[in-house]
């Protein structure tokens, strides 16, 4: 998918998962781009994939989770120099205890921890919300 001025648009999907007040995030492997920021888990829609489809498949191969994918939470967009992103946040529901697969870490953290944390720039907005609304 391309944007404005033929620039390459990715549309991915995140998950916005609580437990007892806590936000769950993940640290990208050093050798990713943006290594060792921390993020939503999730990624990209595949073709053929409706976003639901993707983040559960996302979960199972990252955290190795199945989940319970509910509403939107929020939608975001984030202009980084090579492409644009657009993030499709669901709150879900893990089914079980996420492992550290395919990511470097995971943590559950209080929202106030979160300003704490080098997240990665597209989440960042998420993250200001959470400080402020709280989970």
């Amino acid at each position: 998918m391309t944007g404005a001025a033929g620039r390459p648009r990715l549309v991915v999907v995140g998950a916005f998962a609580v437990r007892e007040g806590r936000v769950l995030l993940t640290q990208r492997r050093a050798d990713q781009a943006f290594g060792l920021l921390w993020e939503l888990p999730g990624g990209k829609i595949e073709p053929g994939e409706s976003p639901e489809e993707a983040l559960s498949r996302e979960l199972r191969e990252e955290l190795g989770v199945d989940a319970e994918i509910l509403a939107i939470y929020d939608v975001l967009f984030h202009r980084y120099p090579e492409f644009d992103v657009l993030l499709l946040i669901y709150r879900c529901r893990l089914e079980g205890e996420p492992t550290a697969l395919l990511v470097r870490d995971l943590g559950w953290f209080e929202p106030r921890r979160l300003a704490e944390l080098a997240v990665l720039p597209a989440d960042a907005p998420l993250v200001q919300r959470c400080l402020r609304e709280g989970v």
